[in-house]
């Protein structure tokens, strides 16, 4: 940090961002940014990461972030938060992606614009007179970062940007989303105040009254246990993640007993080896054992959780017998209780049940409660857990027989650690397929499994897995991504940056013949009926050019910078290759691995067979109960 009492613009952005904990900054070059990013190199530590594209520079800043946020061993003044720096207009607005993302999933990052000098905007306001990456509407970066940002700055006036870079990043800190600064190219290297002190978060207070709502939300909550026959399911949604309450939220479920389940977004907010895990909750998009044993609950408590069109079926998530505690308000039944905080309701509420109920009143087996009433589930919750996991396989590798496979190969890593086992990968899902298919891998570890399950834009896990890799290398921690075909040609170099920069993620590249399941699925699921005629070119627009993916390793690859790439279609050669990812020496884990998965065209995850049922009519000539007519 500077000790002079004055600094460059530039430097005093730059200082800020070392400050907060940042250790890499990604982004996409240009002229406007040229003196910020050599004042970053040269008085700070920041390491700048330059991605083939901004989206990717988007994302690689998200997915450092989330794990940033999520590490328990955070380091002294690290505040969990990312950042992505591009160009004016043609780089910002490729960006914009990634920050309407990150605003939608509560991520918090600094998107960094650098716009054309102050002079050049003073010529465009004169005499029309435009300059590269400009357009005739001189706030149009401006006004569209606001729409997913919770403060966006313009800087022209170096005597301003000390207060507007200062109450942007506290703002990020604060609402745990993305802000945008955009900074004029000549005002880079003009001066002004240094720093002072340090930037925080800044909380809300609690007051008498919010005292009062919070025990009347708790008080509430109790009432419905009591009156839904004392068995109550937990459902840990994305802002126990988001607002790092993960310790609060596992010491509620150990104290108290209670059973819980998980959203996608917030799978492994804590070990899934912690005692009352039933599963991933997601609607009728769950494994139907799971939906089953969540709804045999008396009772659901929501906790950080979301409801999203694709968690709930689009339908709404409170009834009677629900509590939902996000937003800043906690809801129970019909009453809504406002500006209670998640930080202050979890405690409180852990503390109502260890007052009127005692420890651990509530520890039971929902699986075999579930099983004892008569539902078709396993007997207990480990016999449901372990059918998660291995064989029998088929010969050639289905959506869900890899997922299982792939769960083999987890556990058969998994050390013990202390305080909890630990694995030497972290789980990166894309949308579609592979986040059905991949959100019943069991991961031990907290924050072990990233995925983007709100905002859903295809590709996001091949850029995410630069950022999960930069911010885990420390602790050695491999990203293993699953991202369907079409999601990977929207960003597959990306990769080059893994192969550039020695990363050595594993990317599964889910190969279904070239098509867009996941669509075909959303519009037409009768195309996946067994025994549905032909669908007379119904499927035309979901149709992929065929990739080879595994020779993108000789694109990428070099002696210096090396990569592999194979392909699997059978459990033996999946087995094999799982062998070599296991083998540290193993001359295929010298760089990045692309791994082209070939499925079946009409194979889909089982969980997505609730589609299918509510929309396909049985085939003609056979009845809804299946027999002839």
């Amino acid at each position: 940090m500077t000790t002079s009492r004055t600094c460059t613009v530039a430097e005093y952005l730059a200082v800020r961002l070392e400050q907060l904990g940042i250790t890499h900054l990604f982004g996409v070059p240009g002229n406007h940014l040229g003196p910020f990013l050599s004042t970053l190199h040269q008085k700070t530590t920041v390491h700048w990461v330059g991605t083939p594209t901004e989206g990717g520079a988007g994302q690689a800043a998200d997915g450092y972030t989330r794990v940033k946020v999520a590490d328990a061993e955070i380091a002294l003044g690290e505040q969990g938060i990312g950042a992505a720096a591009v160009t004016y207009g043609v780089g910002a607005f490729n960006l914009l992606n990634a920050i309407g993302g990150a605003y939608t999933e509560y991520v918090p990052l600094i998107a960094i614009n650098a716009a054309p000098t102050y002079e050049e905007w003073l010529n465009q306001r004169a005499i029309g007179l435009l300059t590269s990456h400009m357009s005739q509407r001189p706030e149009c970066n401006l006004d569209v970062y606001r729409q997913v940002t919770v403060d966006a700055q313009a800087i022209s006036n170096p005597g301003l940007a000390p207060s507007q870079i200062d109450g942007a990043l506290t703002a990020c800190l604060t609402h745990r989303r993305p802000v945008y600064l955009e900074v004029m190219e000549d005002v880079w290297e003009a001066r002004c105040p240094a720093p002072r002190g340090r930037l925080t978060r800044r909380e809300r207070p609690l007051t008498a009254k919010n005292k009062r709502m919070l025990d009347a939300a708790v008080t509430a909550c109790m009432q419905l246990v009591r009156d839904h026959d004392h068995n109550p399911i937990l459902w840990a949604g994305e802002e126990i993640d988001r607002f790092n309450l993960a310790r609060e939220f596992e010491s509620l479920v150990r104290m108290t007993g209670i059973p819980y389940c998980t959203t996608v977004g917030a799978k492994s907010v804590i070990s899934e080896d912690t005692p009352g895990f039933s599963g991933v909750y997601n609607g009728k998009a769950s494994d139907p054992k799971v939906a089953d044993v969540f709804q045999n609950a008396g009772c659901r408590i929501g906790l950080g959780s979301w409801a999203t069109s694709k968690n709930l079926g689009g339908k709404r998530s409170i009834g009677e017998d629900w509590a939902v505690a996000a937003h800043e308000g906690v809801h129970v039944g019909a009453s809504y209780f406002p500006d209670v905080q998640l930080e202050q309701f979890l405690p409180a509420l852990q503390d109502a049940f260890i007052e009127y109920f005692g420890v651990g009143y509530f520890t039971a087996d929902y699986f075999a409660a579930a099983h004892k009433n008569g539902l078709d589930v396993p007997a207990t919750t480990d016999a449901y857990l372990a059918s998660l996991t291995g064989g029998p396989y088929p010969e050639r590798v289905t959506y869900d027989s890899f997922f299982r496979h792939v769960n083999a190969f987890l556990a058969s890593q998994t050390v013990e650690g202390p305080g909890e086992r630990t694995t030497p990968f972290t789980v990166i899902s894309d949308a579609a397929f592979a986040l059905i298919g991949s959100m019943n891998l069991r991961m031990p570890e907290r924050a072990s499994y990233v995925a983007q399950n709100s905002w859903l834009s295809i590709g996001y896990s091949v850029g995410a897995a630069t950022g999960v890799a930069f911010g885990r290398r420390h602790a050695r921690k491999r990203p293993l991504v699953f991202v369907g075909d079409g999601s990977f040609q929207e960003t597959c170099q990306e990769m080059s940056t893994h192969t550039r920069h020695g990363l050595r993620p594993v990317v599964f590249v889910l190969d279904n013949e070239g098509f867009y399941g996941i669509e075909q699925m959303l519009v037409h699921p009768c195309y996946y009926k067994e025994g549905t005629p032909p669908s007379d070119g119904a499927d035309f627009y979901n149709e992929l050019h065929p990739w080879q993916y595994e020779k993108l390793a000789q694109v990428f690859g070099s002696d210096k910078h090396p990569m592999y790439g194979c392909t699997v279609g059978t459990h033996s050669e999946l087995a094999a290759l799982l062998e070599k990812i296991a083998e540290p020496t193993h001359e295929i884990n010298r760089g990045p691995v692309v791994v082209r998965v070939q499925l079946k065209r009409h194979d889909y995850p089982k969980a997505l067979q609730y589609k299918i049922a509510e929309n396909c009519p049985p085939p003609v000539g056979i009845s809804s109960e299946g027999t002839a007519r």
